[in-house]
């Protein structure tokens, strides 16, 4: 069944532009600064000067960008705009977009303005069975970081990326109770879930083999879907799936999983960077 087309347009502002997001990039040592074209996220590095990340912003301003170059001694810059910003712009003034990006190029997002029923009916039939398969796995908001990050270690053996302890205690700290840590009870899964504004975010999310075959992914996508919903989000974001336009070979696995809960594709510009 087709899901709710979600209104690009009538989209809410971007977790990135918050500040709560701010103060996250704050306590893992950046710096940010406001301007009329969004926040700027400066990283000093020594001798070399900085590296300026713009993260969807929704216009371009070139004189304003050349300032903070200018201001931090600035290196690099790195533009990743908000949907359906024109990028011509940013071309003419030499900026390359790259194939690889600092934030997913394409997302899923799902509306939750209906009720829990209308949003599990308009899923794919392998996300109704795994979460039909998942009913009775029993889930726990875990608040010690420290445990939260331990379990994910050791569901991933090593295969992938876990976070640093002090970027989940910076993002605990500064969401406060607009974030969630979901585990399953025998420590095999577990996901952060963020609400920004009406957006909730799908921000990131482990599995063991173990928590695969009992389908515990399902139950806790579903669970933090329905966390959003209770904390006024209007709008999911899973947060990336693959773009065709710059493919990930390694995200197919998790893209098609995503895609298993319906939802609208959404399209960035992508990423553009200048080198000084």
């Amino acid at each position: 069944m087709a899901s709710t087309k979600v209104k690009i347009k009538d989209r809410p502002l971007d977790i990135r532009q918050s500040r709560e997001y701010a103060n996250f990039l704050t306590g893992i040592f950046w710096q940010v600064e406001r301007a009329s074209i969004g926040q700027v996220f400066i990283k000093k590095l020594p001798i070399i000067g900085s590296a300026l990340k713009i993260q969807r912003t929704e216009k371009i301003n070139l004189k304003e960008i050349y300032s903070l170059q200018k201001k931090h001694r600035a290196f690099l810059t790195i533009v990743e705009p908000e949907i359906g910003l024109d990028t011509k712009p940013l071309i003419t003034a030499g900026f390359k977009l790259t194939n690889s990006s600092y934030l997913p190029t394409k997302s899923l997002v799902v509306s939750l303005v209906e009720s829990k029923e209308k949003i599990i009916s308009q899923m794919k039939k392998d996300a109704r069975y795994g979460i039909r398969k998942s009913e009775k796995e029993e889930l726990e908001v875990c608040n010690d970081t420290s445990d939260f990050q331990k379990n994910w270690k050791r569901a991933v053996n090593g295969k992938l990326h876990v976070l640093p302890i002090n970027h989940l205690n910076s993002l605990k700290s500064s969401f406060d109770k607009n974030i969630i840590f979901l585990q399953s009870k025998d420590k095999e899964a577990g996901a952060i879930f963020i609400v920004s504004g009406k957006i909730g975010y799908y921000w990131v999310g482990f599995y063991s083999d173990t928590a695969r075959k009992k389908y515990t992914s399902y139950k806790i996508i579903l669970e933090g879907i329905l966390w959003c919903k209770k904390q006024k989000a209007e709008v999911f974001d899973f947060e990336g799936i693959i773009d065709e336009r710059f493919p990930k070979t390694t995200w197919s696995g998790f893209s098609h999983f995503k895609k298993s809960f319906g939802g609208s594709e959404i399209y960035y510009p992508g990423c553009f960077v200048k080198w000084f």
